[in-house]
């Protein structure tokens, strides 16, 4: 779960970390008369939306008066933002972020996340702050370190000196990095986070250290223990889709392509798709239903995924374990009688009850596409939507 820039913030200030002083709000007449309280010479108006690249888009500005703030907030409430992160289709402003400004002195890169390789937290830092670190690894990878941590209660100073070494800070400065590297991680352990990026981190000529952007994201598997955190969802920021999936359970993300997947099982829905895009094609979803799924839940997956109107032909694609074949062809005829489907559908079943399931479909008097194996599947879809 991704949250905005001022909440991020709000988060890291609990735990310790120093941030710009802001104020937000969802009507610009609201934002403009909060940010009368700030205490600086000029004003940093954000665009709050989950994704990056927003100030090359025109979603941040730096102005000198309240007057010229109110103008600002007017052109950039209800503008639609694309980034290299929204895709095409861009993302509509709904609400603005104000911050004091600062006088920076230099830039840094700083950020963690869970690395599942290792089973360790991994610090990325660089001295390149303000640049997307994609660029940075590929232009000069020299300029980026990774320091991967043991999970404890607390991060050792050894590890703190070896993230912020890159900075080639003075000793005030680099003192107030490792208090900062402390906090991120102890914000990190103690909300179940994924990942939390500082781009930029920077020094101000008052010799100072402060986030100033920040960027969360939290494992959805253990929001049951974060309730206030749950609180900062923004559904606006989400496909309708995705929320429509989440309320019946499923692993739903769409994506660009023709084809859509109903498959059980995580790593058999990535093989399904690499299998799609190895036959020319791209994928129009990923799709997991779960090892237990119910019928219901098996024909509220094809509602879901004929509504993109990409989808030019579907593979359902099903190993029964604990989910039995029988259940999922059942479901299957029961949503495409329902929906009226009108393109071409692709069955793959194997393991319990492949029979009933298979004589299910075969007596359903639709017209479906049978497949023996994965590699049959793909190659009969990919020549069924041409």
């Amino acid at each position: 779960m991704n949250i905005h820039e001022h909440q991020a913030k709000q988060i890291l200030k609990k735990y310790g970390a120093i941030v710009p002083e802001g104020v937000f709000a969802l009507t610009v007449d609201e934002l403009v008369e909060k940010a009368k309280s700030l205490n600086t010479q000029k004003y940093v108006l954000k665009a709050q939306i989950h994704a990056g690249g927003r100030g090359k888009a025109g979603g941040v500005k730096i102005l000198d008066t309240i007057e010229e703030l109110s103008k600002a907030a007017k052109d950039l409430m209800g503008k639609t933002l694309v980034t290299h992160q929204t895709g095409p289709e861009g993302r509509e402003v709904k609400r603005l972020y104000v911050e004091e400004s600062s006088n920076i002195d230099k830039e840094f890169y700083l950020s963690c996340l869970v690395d599942r390789a290792s089973s360790k937290i991994a610090f990325i830092s660089s001295d390149q702050g303000g640049m997307d670190i994609e660029e940075v690894a590929s232009s000069s990878p020299e300029k980026i370190i990774t320091t991967k941590v043991d999970i404890n209660n607390e991060i050792s100073d050894k590890d703190c000196e070896e993230i912020v070494k890159i900075f080639n800070l003075n000793n005030s400065a680099k003192t107030q990095a490792i208090s900062l590297i402390k906090s991120i991680y102890q914000m990190f352990i103690s909300t179940d986070a994924n990942m939390v990026e500082v781009n930029p981190l920077i020094l101000t000529k008052e010799e100072k250290i402060i986030c100033l952007d920040a960027k969360v994201n939290f494992d959805s598997n253990a929001l049951f223990r974060h309730p206030e955190i749950v609180e900062l969802r923004d559904l606006n920021e989400e496909d309708s889709t995705e929320i429509e999936a989440s309320k019946h359970d499923l692993a739903y993300i769409k994506l660009d392509g023709s084809i859509g997947c109903m498959v059980n099982g995580a790593g058999l829905a990535m093989a399904t798709m690499d299998i799609i895009k190895l036959y020319g094609k791209e994928p129009a979803n990923f799709l997991d239903v779960g090892g237990g799924a119910s019928k219901e839940k098996v024909s509220a997956a094809l509602k879901i995924i004929l509504s993109d109107k990409n989808v030019k032909g579907i593979l359902v694609n099903i190993f029964g374990g604990i989910m039995r074949c029988d259940v999922l062809a059942q479901g299957v005829v029961d949503a495409a009688k329902e929906i009226n489907i009108s393109v071409p559908l692709v069955v793959r079943l194997a393991g319990t009850n492949f029979k009933e399931g298979k004589e299910i479909l075969d007596n359903s008097g639709l017209k479906l596409i049978s497949a023996e194996n994965l590699d049959d599947a793909a190659k009969k879809i990919v020549e069924a939507i041409k």
